[in-house]
């Protein structure tokens, strides 16, 4: 979901002491993300993540994703889709539209999900959305050898960038995604610093295409009998 729709969530529920933290995943920095930041102009806060740590501490694999803490400091839910579905990958390229059902779709899961999120800011732990130890153990995605591998090559890449040497980023990003394929964090950054045309251009949409009937955003089941 973009800036907007989080500033009204938080301007509607901030006398309920729930608090919005954005974090922008992007190797470029201020550079990148901070004229998005400044044109949206928000009043909760937002931070630039260049070293992409927020997705490795909670295993984000994808934007936009969420996590729900409390005041304790503690997890409610562990990360998950935030309010968004597949129905871009029914768009119209030509004319950057998509069908009347993939926006209603989108709509009705963005609703239930803000919904959600006020019923706990209103009721806290005792809200239907807030799970127990149980579920929210079932629900975290176990971290691999691979995925740990596949985050030290692409932040070698981060690095090998930054020190003018592309190519060899590459093949760092290029064994990153090999490594961790589930992670489009990695392959839209990497296409973002090669050019930056190519994360929103043909390779992404061929690499959409290619997941077949796989999910691009897993679907949330936002109580536990869902």
């Amino acid at each position: 979901m973009d800036l907007p729709v989080w500033q009204a969530l938080y301007t509607e529920l901030e006398a309920k002491n729930f608090v919005v933290i954005s974090v922008a995943l992007d190797t470029a920095g201020v550079a990148a993300a901070g004229q998005w930041i400044r044109a949206a102009n928000p009043t909760y806060p937002c931070l630039i993540d260049s070293e992409h740590v927020v997705a490795d501490l909670y295993g984000m694999v994808n934007v936009p994703q969420a996590v729900w803490i409390d005041e304790e400091g503690m997890i409610v839910r562990p990360t998950e889709t935030a309010g968004t579905t597949d129905g871009f990958r029914h768009m119209d390229r030509t004319k950057f539209a998509m069908p009347p059902e993939a926006i209603a779709s989108l709509r009705e899961t963005r609703r239930t999900y803000l919904d959600a999120l006020r019923d706990w800011a209103e009721n806290g732990a005792e809200s239907r959305y807030a799970l127990n130890d149980a579920e929210r153990l079932a629900r975290l995605t176990p971290t691999t050898f691979d995925d740990q591998m596949a985050r030290a090559h692409f932040t070698l890449g981060e690095y090998l960038h930054e020190e003018g040497r592309p190519n060899e980023a590459q093949v760092e990003f290029a064994e990153a995604k090999r490594l961790h394929p589930e992670s489009w964090e990695f392959a839209r950054q990497a296409w973002a610093l090669e050019d930056p045309s190519k994360s929103g251009g043909p390779e992404f949409w061929d690499a959409v295409a290619a997941l077949g009937d796989k999910h691009y955003y897993a679907p949330v089941r936002l109580t536990a009998d869902a």
